[in-house]
């Protein structure tokens, strides 16, 4: 990684439609004179390229979504000196991808049949075949891995000769069948219309009802029942994000080419979305295989250098398991996880305790950061495990779900708390002095600030858009889309101002960045002491959080005082 040409300036966070619709839109916002030398680079979330679900996680391919962004967009935002952070998710591709689309259609013979992980091939040799078709692995081999859902992770697919073949499916899958037309089974079945419409207003009715073709009742139908569930099978469509095969030499190729345009569209970061489930083997882990997950990133890496792209590897586990140390360890840079809980657990307990602790680790070893408040996702908090107890921990998720927010669960326990979903300002209790002390500690932070736009505006939490999003739509919630009316009226607030005054002065003074001087300078446990000095250059915050004030002092060379600013 080149980190010396990496710049440490705050970065904004946004989806392609989350100020005003588009991408230009977004630019039309920053030229505001409010955002003038805020930021120095953009990070768009994945919705901007050519997607179908999760927001922008399953992509289909790389290409711009027409919906929401030209490339003369992304050129007009790179001509205001910003740059770009994108994600390319290395684990999985979309069921309606070319590739995928290609084995539905050509089965056996399509040159991407490997492309992603048929799990019987997988697993042959490794298992017992089930009557549904698929290979149930021996115990012992599958006893470490992590499954994201209860059940094995199989998506049976139809092939063009009607076979059914399971592949491997991490995350989301959908199958649905098409609604039954009465003239449709008239005419291919050869019945009259009264058989017909009854037969198909049962099997819709139980179609609707979330049944499966083989678990209707058929009832006085029962003599179709073969012919309907064949038809009802054979036009079954999917959605879903398909595991692809690491083996493939395909998968390398798509690799370079999507770092490529990643590159050509101004990419400085690239994230890494769900690196960590992408290699497996029978018998190691399918979540941070080690050496497997190294040598993937290495890999990628070598490519990304051909492109003169860093790489952000994004990874969740909590902090005793030292995976962020060993990520710096081998040269990349992290996400700081720790720091949204840190936060509110100093402004909970009063006290610099922990936050402390995770600032001297960072200086001591290395480790260079993109550090955040909110996020798309949740508020991390099961990844401070091993730096708070687990009480203090438990403390934290009942203080942000009793201020509105939702806990997210995995397989329905407890202690596999994931995130709470929240808007960061919400989670602070809707305290608008807390939010400036936080914003205050995240400019003064070691690595490179981003900044959810929703955080920006002080953002709370929207009960209404996860209520619409129904089951799984807890995210919804700190996902507010924002119109130009809504920015015009932000701006005006002082919580923004103060904000955009914080970061501008993060982006412009010389005394920041990954190469200056951090010292932590001495203060009781209710205060913070952050001093940061470059080439002559000095930056002081003084941060109490008793009472949640902050003071921000700015040297030059000579000794002249720059900016003084009481919070």
């Amino acid at each position: 990684m080149n980190t010396n040409l990496l710049k440490a300036g705050p970065m904004l966070n946004v989806y392609p439609d989350s100020i005003g619709g588009t991408l230009r839109d977004i630019s039309i916002f920053l030229d505001h004179p409010e955002l003038n030398q805020v930021f120095q680079s953009l990070y768009v979330l994945p919705s901007l390229f050519n997607t179908d679900l999760d927001r922008g996680f399953s992509v289909i391919d790389y290409e711009l979504n027409e919906m929401f962004a030209t490339f003369d967009d992304l050129n007009t935002i790179k001509d205001k000196g910003l740059d770009f952070k994108f994600d390319f998710i290395l684990n999985h591709a979309s069921v309606l991808s070319k590739q995928f689309q290609d084995i539905l259609k050509n089965g056996e013979t399509s040159i991407f049949k490997d492309f992603f992980i048929n799990w019987n091939h997988f697993w042959q040799g490794h298992g017992q075949m089930t009557g549904e078709g698929y290979i149930q692995p021996d115990n012992e081999l599958i006893k470490d891995m992590f499954f994201r859902k209860p059940g094995l992770p199989i998506l049976n697919v139809r092939m063009p000769d009607g076979k059914e073949v399971p592949y491997w499916n991490t995350f989301y899958q959908e199958v649905k069948y098409k609604a039954l037309a009465t003239t449709d089974l008239m005419h291919g079945m050869n019945l009259q219309y009264g058989t017909a419409e009854g037969l198909t207003n049962l099997v819709n009715e139980a179609l609707a009802s979330g049944k499966k073709p083989k678990e209707i009742e058929f009832g006085r139908f029962m003599d179709y029942k073969e012919t309907v569930i064949e038809l009802l099978e054979s036009s079954r469509t999917y959605l879903g994000q398909m595991d692809l095969n690491i083996q493939s030499p395909l998968v390398w190729e798509f690799y370079e080419e999507t770092l490529k345009k990643l590159a050509s569209y101004g990419a400085e970061i690239v994230r890494l979305d769900a690196f960590a489930y992408a290699p497996k083997e029978p018998g190691a882990k399918n979540f941070l295989n080690d050496p497997g997950t190294w040598e993937l990133l290495e890999r990628v890496k070598l490519l990304a250098d051909n492109f003169g792209l860093t790489i952000l590897p994004e990874i969740h586990s909590s902090y005793g398991e030292l995976i962020h140390e060993k990520i710096a360890e081998k040269g990349y840079m992290t996400y700081d996880f720790f720091l949204p809980g840190l936060l509110i657990d100093a402004f909970e307990r009063k006290t610099n305790q922990y936050l402390l602790k995770w600032i001297l680790d960072i200086q001591k070893k290395g480790i260079r950061t993109v550090n955040m408040l909110g996020c798309h996702d949740g508020i991390p908090l099961l990844d401070l495990k091993g730096l708070l107890e687990d009480e203090q921990i438990e403390h934290l998720i009942d203080v942000v779900v009793s201020r509105g927010g939702f806990v997210k669960d995995l397989h329905g326990k407890k202690n596999m708390y994931y995130q709470v979903n929240a808007t960061y300002y919400s989670a602070l209790g809707e305290d608008e002095q807390k939010l400036l002390l936080a914003r205050a500690i995240q400019m003064f932070m070691p690595g490179k600030p981003q900044i959810w736009y929703l955080d920006l505006f002080a953002g709370k939490n929207n009960y209404e858009a996860v209520e619409k999003a129904g089951s799984g739509g807890h995210k919804e919630i700190n996902r507010t889309n924002l119109t130009f009316e809504d920015v015009q009226k932000g701006l005006k607030l002082e919580v923004v101002k103060k904000q955009l005054e914080l970061i501008r002065f993060r982006n412009l003074f010389p005394a920041f960045g990954f190469d200056a001087k951090l010292e932590v300078l001495e203060a009781d446990s209710h205060s913070l002491r952050l001093c940061w000095e470059n080439k002559g250059y000095r930056a002081m915050l003084d941060a109490y959080f008793i009472d949640y004030r902050y003071t921000i002092r700015a040297i030059d060379k000579e000794g002249n005082e720059m900016y003084s600013f009481i919070g």
